[in-house]
């Protein structure tokens, strides 16, 4: 592939990937209260203040991926964030059925999602 096809598929790749973790954040603002509790009901200590981090870490971390900056340390931050999440609100072994498949979706879409940040970081320069 030449080199201005690679830079421009590397681009859209962090855009897209980016993109979707600063919607994703920017979405979650609106549902703190209800995030909250969800949290909370699952121990979490200081459950908002936990919550509000991980929201600042989707922002910042997204937007540093758009923008194509400190590509790597995004992309680990949000795995780090990817793993949070899935232990917070796809607990899947607490629930059965339907509830159950949708929360195990979210598990393997998360895991695919810390698939694209490992090649990410292998990208990086």
């Amino acid at each position: 592939m030449p080199a201005e096809t690679l830079n421009l598929t590397i681009a859209l790749g962090h855009l897209l990937l980016g993109g979707a973790f600063v919607y994703a954040g920017v979405r979650n603002v609106r549902s703190i209260p209800v995030l909250t509790q969800v949290i909370g009901a699952r121990g979490v200590p200081q459950a908002r203040l936990v919550l509000i981090a991980g929201i600042a870490l989707q922002i910042v971390c997204g937007a540093l991926l758009v923008a194509g900056l400190w590509t790597s340390a995004a992309a680990m931050g949000l795995i780090a964030f990817l793993l949070a999440a899935t232990l917070l609100f796809h607990n899947f072994w607490d629930h059965a059925g339907l509830d159950r498949s949708n929360r195990i979706n979210g598990v393997i879409s998360n895991i695919a999602l810390a698939g694209a940040f490992i090649l990410v970081i292998a990208a990086a320069r």
